[in-house]
């Protein structure tokens, strides 16, 4: 008997709550295929509910008062969950730095994250190791440490690490237990927009973003993939970085559809700069740690106070209660310490195929934008919304624990995706011809694609062209 995975439904119903409790929607997605990637977690489940309920919010603002059927590929959602570009003659960048990675301490494990030059500075310093160090000298040095005790150590110099813990030891732990206890999306009341504001009374379903202005002060990777997929639907985007601030491996992948420039907000000019182009967005997306845009002037309420009626997305690693919710982190350092990575007593971490919880986090901040848009029309309020990796991951887990015998288990496995998976036209990338994946979901009548080809960092001014 051919039976269709079902391991999306309960965390597509858990978001569609948290987004519109008022609409049941989960019944307006139909999924398509039966493969998946391999895991012990329901990861194509997870990218089927995430990518499905952006596409169903964005069905809404499209189609308001109508019930308009969405489709999602399972396989599709599962490779987009992966890398969406394919290059044409050249080859992406590096992802990460030989640094990062899992090591083997005196009692666990640890996971150094050493992607960006101060964070791969700040961990080797930590360490008592010299800048140029090389990954056979931190294996060396880590062996003789305590994996919590070299996580406290490197997080006091500023830098990236996480040690791996059991499922249960993270839910007694005090955040995990904070964790837990938070709901899935955080919702904030806003400020009433003015008439004017230039938002979209009647979108054109064909591309039912156009004439939104995104403003993105994301990093990799969960808020870029949010703000991609609105780009793909019409949305002008316009991603912001400071000039310290590069992730080559990432850039080809995310920058797809968006202007990118350069603004430092820590400099009297920049600031004003950046209170301009908010004054004129529609939403804001952005992934400081809790308190850092507030030590700039630019906390929520005052977010609101210049932009009458803004939708305001953001993400944080952690979650937003607990003793860890101002704590950097990233998707391959919360599967270490809430135990998805855990494998059993002794055994190495064994993470998931795919930045799973980046990638669900920025499809379900693409649909907070989206649910925020709507409402907006329907209230003349804006709003706060905030999702966090951590949540995600008690999410997946939660799944995993509810439903441990789904037929998705039983489903073919997903290899790399083929070349029918690509769409055929060529995007002029800056560093080459490329292809993307084609489109995860479908929603009729909108037209998926982007205006703009990826491009680097800082490549124009910080204006609304």
């Amino acid at each position: 008997m051919n039976i269709e995975p079902s391991d999306h439904t309960g965390m597509l119903r858990r978001m569609l709550a948290a987004l519109d409790p008022g609409t049941p929607l989960d019944d307006a997605l139909r999924v398509e295929g039966r493969a998946g990637l391999a895991s012990r977690y329901p990861v194509s489940g997870l990218a089927c509910a995430s990518i499905g309920s952006a596409a169903l919010m964005l069905a809404q603002w499209a189609w308001p008062g109508d019930r308009c059927p969405v489709e999602v590929d399972r396989a599709l959602a599962s490779w987009w969950f992966g890398f969406s570009i394919r290059p044409l003659g050249w080859e992406r960048p590096n992802v990460r730095d030989a640094v990062t990675g899992d090591y083997a301490a005196r009692d666990g494990w640890i996971r150094l994250h050493a992607n960006a030059a101060h964070h791969r500075h700040r961990a080797l310093a930590a360490l008592g190791l010299p800048g140029d160090a090389d990954r056979v000298a931190v294996a060396e040095r880590v062996r003789r440490e305590s994996a919590e005790t070299l996580e406290d150590a490197i997080l006091d110099r500023g830098g990236c690490a996480a040690a791996l813990r059991a499922p249960g030891a993270w839910r007694d732990h005090p955040q995990g237990r904070a964790v837990a206890s938070e709901p899935l999306v955080q919702r904030q009341p806003g400020s009433a927009g003015a008439p004017d504001g230039g938002w979209l009374d009647d979108p054109n379903p064909e591309r039912p973003l156009a004439g939104i202005r995104v403003l993105d002060l994301t990093r990799v990777l969960a808020g870029p993939a949010a703000t991609r997929f609105l780009a793909a639907y019409g949305a002008q985007v316009l991603r912001l970085d400071p000039d310290d601030w590069d992730e080559p491996g990432m850039i080809p992948e995310v920058t797809v559809g968006k202007r990118c420039a350069f603004l430092d907000l820590r400099r009297p000019e920049g600031l004003e700069r950046f209170r301009r182009l908010l004054a004129r967005a529609d939403v804001l997306v952005h992934g400081y740690r809790p308190g850092a845009l507030d030590a700039l002037g630019l906390g929520a309420e005052a977010r609101q106070a210049i932009r009458p009626g803004l939708v305001d997305v953001c993400l944080d690693a952690w979650g937003w209660t607990g003793p860890w919710r101002a704590r950097r982190g990233f998707d391959s350092l919360v599967q270490m310490s809430a135990g998805i990575a855990w494998a059993g007593e002794g055994a190495a971490p064994d993470p998931l195929p795919v930045q799973a919880l980046d990638q669900s986090a920025g499809y379900l901040m693409a649909a907070c934008a989206l649910r925020g848009l709507a409402l907006r029309r329907e209230t003349g309020l804006g709003g706060g919304w905030r999702v966090s990796l951590a949540r995600m991951a008690c999410l997946l887990q939660e799944a995993a624990d509810a439903a441990p015998g789904t037929p998705a288990r039983d489903a073919p496995v997903l290899g790399p995706a083929p070349g029918p998976a690509y769409d055929p036209a060529i995007e002029p990338t800056a560093w080459g011809p490329a292809q993307r994946l084609r489109a995860p979901c479908r929603v009729e009548g909108a037209r998926w694609g982007w205006d703009l080809p990826a491009g680097p960092l800082r490549s124009g001014p910080p204006d609304w062209w």
